[in-house]
């Protein structure tokens, strides 16, 4: 039985209530006057429950989808500004002893190479991203006990942090690996982490077990409840996401907003993010032997829809994407997308041969860094490389409160300028700097706190004479 307070997974993320809201929303998906009511509801900015939200998702009435873009577009602006912050991932390790088929990390894969980064390999690595400029890496590995046990994902992440290279340093280390246990947990916020990112894949438990035969990952409760651990290892800025293409979209899409609800109603603090990823091909893998793959306007749906669900929640759209299919969601919601990602072990310093594939999968947008913060600056857009909040210990409930009062903005539009101009003086090609240096003259008049301008212009002029690090 559904109860959104149960730490149970099929409690929490119930099969029937699922099916009960899919089918509430097929009946009503023209209700012209229901789907108006809940559209007037998210003006609120309180965020819609999942069988709300799987009403908008269905809707047929093409001008009320339009409002909910629209609405959508708002409510952006109105947390996140057009501030859009930049990350890398980094992959560590491909060992793995799941047999996931939807994966070329699956243990009977004998196609790819085979790679785990040593700590001076990982070293050269992190040195590559900070010299493109990163500030905020995503780290990656295989789950594997013996290869990739959790010291040395905590030696690793100390390694990460250790590097100071010219003017680079990597602020904030986000961490996606397998669930895992309350004390593995416990180490990894001792280790300063800021987001646990796991990726649930899909929601429905029988689709679930078909795509993870074999391996620690295919036990549907402990990796579904693997956030819940996490919280109480005093975790609090958890990562959520499925992979749209293995399952259903929609009932996933309601399963995911469960799951938020679940962490609000039981921790008091909903995930810090959410991922959309899309199946995309991989070495050994046929995207198309799976069948539940969705266009790119579901694809801006679903990212319309879920910024008017969870407001106050990032989302995070990376380098699967091409830059066409980016380009249109940016507007919708999404908060943070990657930039010159390698989904290689060791990629970012050595281009692999073809025949040495160890990549998880394909990127669309293969653009490089400099590219990609001038086409942002193109679009409107502020590319941000701040990690203020987490250094500043403004997480979980403490971060979600500013963000509801609108008093984040306060901090994140200054930061986000400081950090942009820190990458135009250290990194930018000349044509991105001229243009950097024009948008950041202009938003710096948009902060109404005079303080906090003040102070803003002056650190702009300190970080020329070659100082680094500030932050509200």
């Amino acid at each position: 039985m559904y109860d959104v307070k149960s730490k149970k997974a099929e409690e929490f993320i119930d099969d029937q209530e699922i099916l009960d809201s899919l089918a509430y929303a097929d009946a009503h998906k023209n209700d012209r006057e229901l789907i108006k009511s809940i559209i007037e509801k998210a003006r609120e900015i309180k965020g819609l429950n999942h069988r709300d939200a799987s009403v908008l998702l269905a809707c047929e009435e093409e001008d009320l989808n339009e409002e909910v873009c629209k609405l959508a577009m708002e409510i952006k602006e109105k947390f996140y500004g057009n501030r859009i912050v930049m990350f890398a991932p980094l992959y560590l390790s491909n060992y793995c002893v799941n047999g996931c088929v939807y994966c070329p990390y699956h243990y009977k894969n004998k196609h790819i190479r085979r790679k785990k980064l040593s700590q001076e390999e990982i070293k050269q690595e992190v040195i590559a991203l900070q010299d493109m400029g990163h500030k905020r890496l995503a780290l990656e590995t295989g789950e594997d006990p013996v290869n990739n046990p959790i010291e040395y994902v905590l030696e690793s992440i100390k390694t990460i942090y250790s590097i100071k290279h010219k003017n680079g340093a990597i602020r904030r280390v986000n961490v996606n690996i397998a669930a895992t246990t309350v004390e593995n947990y416990r180490k990894l916020k001792e280790a300063g982490i800021g987001t646990y990112i796991l990726f649930q894949e899909t929601y429905n438990k029988k689709a679930y077990e078909e795509l993870h035969p074999t391996g620690p990952k295919s036990d549907y409760a402990y990796h579904t409840e693997a956030m819940d651990r996490a919280m109480e290892g005093g975790i609090d800025d958890v990562g959520c996401g499925v992979l749209f293409g293995l399952n259903m979209y929609r009932y996933d899409f309601c399963g995911i907003l469960m799951h938020a609800e679940h962490l609000e109603a039981a921790y008091n603090c909903g995930p810090h993010t959410i991922s959309v990823p899309r199946i995309c091909p991989a070495d050994d893998i046929d995207v198309n032997e799976f069948d539940n793959s969705i266009s790119d306007d579901i694809f801006a749906k679903i990212v319309a829809v879920l910024r008017v669900a969870v407001p106050y929640t990032g989302i995070i759209v990376s380098t699967r994407e091409s830059q066409k299919s980016r380009e249109r969601v940016l507007h919708l919601g999404v908060s943070q997308i990657s930039g010159a990602s390698s989904t290689s072990v060791g990629g970012y310093v050595e281009k692999e041969k073809p025949e040495d594939n160890s990549a998880q999968f394909e990127r669309s947008d293969e653009r490089t860094l400099d590219e990609i913060v001038s086409w942002l600056m193109d679009l409107g857009h502020i590319p941000s490389f701040c990690t203020a909040c987490y250094r500043e210990g403004r997480t979980g409930d403490r971060f979600m409160s500013l963000v509801k009062s609108g008093q984040i903005a306060n901090c994140c539009h200054p930061n986000a300028l400081m950090t942009l101009k820190e990458y135009l003086e250290d990194y930018a090609s000349p044509e991105t700097k001229e243009k950097g240096l024009k948008i950041i003259e202009k938003e710096i008049e948009k902060v109404t706190n005079p303080k906090v301008k003040e102070r803003a212009k002056q650190n702009l002029i300190d970080i020329e004479k070659g100082v680094r690090d500030f932050r509200f």
